[in-house]
């Protein structure tokens, strides 16, 4: 075989192992109800542990996101002192961005940055806002992408039966 050859099959070989190692780098696990929440490395959720917490991914940039603050605000002033913790993790890469959504939109619940996105990225998020459940064992509950005011109501009746409510 000429060493052009030769070359040429090593160099194939390299690219198959190099592809190979980034895809088991970057292999995302799919958020799904019933599973357990993999670690996410971020110390706000962590802290939840043995309580229900709604865990909600958003950006500044997220039109649907600024609606559903308001609902959250209200919902962590009902359910709160019930047992259940908000937690709304920012993937923006520039904190000012976030910082600045919040001016506007301003938050009473728990706000966790993830600039790199390494947590959403762990549980295959795909749409701004997504939100889920996870139980006091931390059993997902349920997921739900997007958020529209007038699926608020059952958004929240979903939690309510979680909580026993």
């Amino acid at each position: 075989m000429s060493s052009i050859k030769l070359n040429t099959v090593k160099m194939k070989l390299f690219a198959v192992a190099l592809l190979s190692l980034m895809l088991q780098a970057t292999t995302a696990h799919a958020v799904e109800a019933g599973k357990p929440l993999p670690a996410l490395g971020l110390a706000e959720v962590q802290s939840a542990k043995g309580q229900f917490v709604y865990i909600d991914y958003w950006a500044s940039w997220c039109g649907p996101c600024r609606q559903s603050f308001p609902w959250m605000n209200a919902l962590h002033a009902r359910l709160g002192s019930k047992g259940l913790k908000v937690v709304a993790v920012n993937v923006d890469a520039k904190r000012a961005d976030a910082d600045k959504f919040l001016t506007h939109t301003p938050a009473q619940f728990t706000i966790a940055y993830d600039p790199q996105g390494l947590s959403a990225k762990i549980l295959a998020i795909k749409t701004m806002p997504t939100s889920m459940l996870v139980s006091p064992e931390g059993q997902v509950l349920f997921v739900h992408s997007g958020f529209r005011t007038e699926e608020a109501g059952q958004l929240e009746a979903r939690i309510l039966s979680a909580l026993g409510k």
